[in-house]
């Protein structure tokens, strides 16, 4: 019933035809799929001798393929027990897929070094940018004192134009109008 592979020390695989017709037979139709998934993992925690058991993606879609009504009567799987006592249950024949984890370090790695790389691109253009609208700023604040010097004498600086209401204001004495 029962094949044992062992392809280290710590890694335990074996394949499995579990029964499940007589533990979905007297539940009620709408419970049959999810009582088909807890008999499963209960029957790999008796036979892998584990309470941490994970049901794969494409055994689960195998045992809910025809609805909550209708699941399969027996189902072939292949267990897999690591070293640190984790049991993955898969459908027998399914594609293995590489662990995600790594996968994902690898990508952020990658991904954070060219983050950094355009970071530092970025920056460089900002800061000479900012030199360049500073020595620009400069340029023309030159120019304004430079104007500023020749349309005024230094000794008699433009004062600021006040308005018509203004002017009228302090020659009559008129007081200001209250708002509101």
């Amino acid at each position: 019933m029962a094949k044992k592979k062992e392809a280290s020390k710590n890694v335990l695989e074996r394949e499995y035809i579990i029964p499940l017709r007589r533990h979905v037979l007297g539940v009620p139709y709408y419970r049959k799929a999810k009582k088909a998934v807890i008999e499963i993992r209960l029957f790999i925690a008796r036979h892998m001798k584990s309470e941490n058991v994970s049901i794969g993606k494409y055994l689960n879609e195998h045992v809910w393929l025809h609805g909550m009504k209708n699941p399969p009567k027996k189902v072939k799987v292949t267990a897999v027990k690591d070293s640190e006592g984790k049991v993955t249950v898969e459908l027998f024949g399914a594609p293995k897929e590489e662990k995600k984890k790594a996968v994902r370090e690898e990508a952020k790695k990658g991904a954070k070094e060219t983050l950094s790389k355009e970071a530092e691109k970025l920056e460089k253009e900002i800061e000479d940018k900012k030199e360049h609208k500073a020595e620009e700023a400069k340029k023309v604040e030159h120019e304004e004192i430079k104007e500023l010097r020749k349309e005024h004498p230094k000794h008699a600086p433009k004062m600021p134009q006040e308005s018509q209401s203004q002017e009228l204001r302090k020659k009559e004495m008129i007081p200001p109008q209250r708002k509101g």
